[in-house]
């Protein structure tokens, strides 16, 4: 039988069209059945229950389950191990599929139609797997393409119901995977993902880490290493191990917790030993490597990546200076413990040294570790590599890894809130180390893992086959990946705002972003990234209201949180910037910015309220957390801090608003009068927000008509460059004649002249008009202005119930608008 193999298996097998060359594989009448052998590897039977799940997603309907032929009807799919699967194994021998193309390869599947499998069955499909993970990744790549994204439960991405599925026939496979160990590591991981894991499942333990395999085995990783602030996976949860191990999951643990103990396993071990705290070999060894061995035995039937060497507690420097003799001493007999437990030589058990801050340095002076230790590289923690293999020279022969950062603590600022990591600058780094020969290990620093999802994902997805991107492609892949989570109608424009927030992230981190970043005065800097955000936010709204009902959580997590909780803070500290700017010249437009902060800053957490306890029903609380205003220092604290304002007050304010006239008008908020007059019983009040652009003022009590002798009017001194009858325009409540058809009636007057009497409102008889549409009265009168400078206008009310908002002056340029003018500026500001 001669054997066609299509490469990639991102070209998709599957439709929800019927073609000439596609098979049915669910249709509304159809029954559709999985196969596995009951003695599969339990992993394995985990993974054929996820897609059995997946299927009822998609179709409503579960596939039945079964490990013998019964000969039902309904299409097959038969899932298995190569070399453990006597069904598979079967099935090669009778050249159904090609055991050649599987045999002897690294978590390689194969996935196609064949005809005749069992007596009675016409025609089946089948996933083959070279080892577990293989035959794992080939059931996951069978629920991605009918349309379970990885992200179903993290991120709350709906799977879309289809009636009808179909493969194309054909034999499909995505090869070996490139790096060896691909995976990430979940750490600063408090407040946020620790306090969702308790609030979720009691803690950070083995129902929470079958959600976190899960999500990396169907992104075809393999590798983590655990949370380990103040935990310890081994330790925390008896089933955490042997649930890894089932799964698939190879469990490392971090650059500086060596022998598969945690940090805080050591602050447990000396605490129930009575052992005094010396994280020191040249005056604790005999301790350190008890500790050490118990480590190694507790672990020893689980698929692992032991770190070796050693730093500091606490992740920090061993001490002063480089000793080389002794790190050297160190991981000489760590490899011998290795040995006394595993029974094994030494490179029988994989193992990792990281190069990690000043550990490089050792390198760098010439310590070397035994061949088959694979030399974990790092970056700079914020994405840039520090160091790579001198190809000039001969290689180490255990190979080369890259630890990578998404997320930070550490100087000058932690970065743990939102992702930083546009996906070029990811790809362009790993991809220098790739092309430097770094690929047995691939390990990233993803913080609270959300909201990291789509960098993570990529991360992963290179991982398996770096040469798949270059400079051209990242953002296809982006909309690729927008178009898995949400559909092809709005892949390209969630794309382009992915691409946009990380890019502008990247700028400056949040956490480092403040009121000094950018310039005010140079080049309009700050306005023009506000403006850039501004954009995106508006964009990101906009769509919100064309997103389909049951998109709308996915969209909130991956898509709009991130831009509009971004934007708000360039909105903040901008206006922290202009507030500080305008105080400092005793400007009272200072207080507009100072309430614009306290605005911003109430909105960030009225955003993380939403993402806590609103999405998806409530599901995510405390996924949003992390501080990320207010830092004093490279740390952060527990709360955000409102940046410091500064309010402008002058007593003398009223007496010196003197209006301006400019461009042929005069425009004032009534608010802003120079003086008012209130009696006994009737007083002034602002109403703020009242009306259409800044507020209103009106008399109380409402009820208390003004006596003749009652003088309660408003002021405005006005500073006229010119000279000639104007019109003067007061902008009204659409207020009406409420008082039995008589009407409202006001005064106006210039510098103490004969007033005249207006009756705005008296001719209304119940006809609707501009007044409702416009939600405003007009009330026009004309004056004669003899000389310029200094004049002053009044406004006296004969009734209650007269809000004014605003007052124009036309001296010959007043434009028409329906709000009325930008207010003047005053005389002398």
């Amino acid at each position: 039988m001669v054997f066609t193999t299509i490469v990639k298996a991102a070209d998709p097998f599957i439709s929800f069209t019927k073609t000439e060359n596609s098979v049915v594989l669910k249709e509304l009448n159809s029954g559709l059945m999985l196969f596995s052998d009951s003695d599969s590897d339990k992993g394995i039977l985990r993974a054929v229950a996820n897609l059995q799940s997946d299927f009822q997603k998609v179709t409503g309907v579960q596939p039945t389950l079964i490990s013998q032929n019964s000969g039902a009807g309904g299409m097959l799919i038969i899932i298995g191990e190569a070399g453990k699967s006597k069904t598979i194994d079967a099935l090669i021998k009778a050249k159904k599929i090609d055991g050649n193309s599987i045999k002897g390869k690294n978590e390689k599947y194969i996935i196609q139609n064949i005809s005749n499998p069992f007596p009675g069955v016409s025609e089946a499909i089948v996933i083959a797997g070279s080892d577990k993970r293989g035959t794992i990744y080939g059931i996951y790549e069978m629920s991605q393409q009918i349309g379970v994204s990885p992200w179903y439960y993290w991120a709350d991405v709906p799977v879309e119901k289809k009636e009808n599925i179909y493969f194309k026939k054909g034999i499909y496979t995505d090869g070996e995977p490139a790096v060896e160990y691909r995976g990430i590591f979940l750490n600063d991981e408090e407040p946020s993902l620790g306090g969702w894991a308790r609030a979720t499942f009691g803690g950070i333990n083995s129902k929470f880490y079958e959600k976190v395999f899960e999500l990396i085995l169907r992104m075809k990783g393999n590798y983590i290493w655990p949370a380990m602030w103040g935990k310890a996976f081994y330790d925390d949860d008896v089933l955490n191990g042997p649930l890894a191990n089932e799964m698939g999951i190879i469990m490392g643990t971090s650059h500086h917790e060596p022998m598969a103990q945690a940090q805080t396993d050591w602050h447990r071990y000396i605490k129930k030993n009575n052992l005094p705290n010396v994280w020191d070999y040249s005056k604790n060894e005999k301790v350190l490597q008890e500790f050490w061995k118990l480590g190694l035995e507790r672990s020893k039937n689980w698929e692992k990546l032991v770190t070796v060497g050693m730093r500091g507690d606490g992740d920090e420097a061993m001490g002063e200076g480089t000793n080389i003799s002794l790190l050297e001493k160190i991981v000489k007999d760590q490899r011998k413990i290795i040995v006394d437990v595993t029974g094994k030589k030494a490179e029988k058990t994989p193992q990792v040294w990281a190069l990690y801050k000043e550990v490089q340095d050792y390198y760098d002076k010439g310590m070397r570790v035994p061949d088959d230790v694979i030399l974990l590289f790092c970056d700079d923690n914020w994405g840039n590599v520090r160091k790579l293999p001198d190809l000039s020279k001969p290689l180490h022969k255990g190979g080369y890894g890259m630890y990578y950062h998404f997320d930070y603590v550490g100087g000058p600022r932690n970065s743990k809130w939102i992702n930083i990591s546009p996906i070029q600058r990811v790809w362009e780094q790993m991809n220098l180390s790739y092309e430097h020969k770094v690929d047995k290990v691939w390990v990233v620093n993803v913080g609270d893992l959300k909201p990291m999802e789509f960098p993570i994902s990529f991360f992963l997805e290179m991982a398996w086959n770096p040469k798949q991107f270059n400079s051209k492609n990242l953002l296809k892949y982006t909309e690729r990946w927008a178009a898995q989570q949400f559909g092809g109608k709005y892949a390209k424009e969630i794309a382009r705002m992915i691409n946009l927030y990380s890019k502008y992230n990247r700028r400056v981190t949040p956490e480092t972003l403040n009121s000094k970043t950018f310039s005010l005065e140079n080049y309009h800097e700050f306005e023009t990234v506000l403006n850039d955000y501004r954009a995106l936010a508006v964009d990101a709204l906009h769509l919100k209201e064309q997103i389909p009902a049951e998109y709308q959580d996915a969209y909130y997590q991956l898509v709009l949180y991130p831009i509009d909780a971004c934007s708000n803070l360039y909105e903040m500290y901008y206006a922290v910037a202009k507030n500080r700017e305008l105080a400092a010249k005793f400007d009272l437009k200072a207080n507009y910015y100072a309430d614009k902060v306290k605005e911003c800053f109430e909105r960030n957490a009225y955003l993380d309220h939403k993402y806590n306890n609103e999405i998806a029903g409530g599901k995510w609380q405390h996924m949003m957390d992390q501080m990320r205003i207010g830092y004093k220092t490279w740390a952060d604290g527990k709360e955000n801090i409102m940046p410091e304002v500064t309010y402008v007050y002058d007593d003398n304010a009223a007496k010196e608003k003197v209006f301006r006239e400019k461009d042929g008008y005069v425009s004032i908020e009534a608010e802003n009068f120079a003086r008012m007059n209130n009696s006994d019983r009737i007083h002034w009040e602002v109403i703020p927000d009242f009306g259409k652009t800044k507020s209103g003022v009106t008399t109380f009590p409402q009820n208390i008509y003004p006596k003749s002798d009652e003088n309660i009017y408003l002021e405005y001194d006005i500073n006229f460059e010119s000279k000639g009858e104007f019109e003067v325009q007061l902008l009204l409540a659409p207020t009406l004649n409420f008082n039995h058809n008589k009407g409202l009636r006001y005064e106006i007057s210039f510098d103490g002249g004969t007033p005249q009497v207006v009756n705005f409102n008296g001719h209304y008889r119940g006809e609707l008009g501009r007044w409702q549409s416009e939600h405003i009265i007009k009330s026009i009168t004309k004056h004669q202005i003899s000389q310029p400078g200094k004049h002053t206008l009044r406004f006296r009310v004969l009734e209650p119930g007269i809000v004014l908002e605003k007052i124009l002056i036309n001296t010959g340029g007043l434009q028409p608008s329906y709000l009325g003018a930008p207010e003047s500026e005053i005389s002398g500001k």
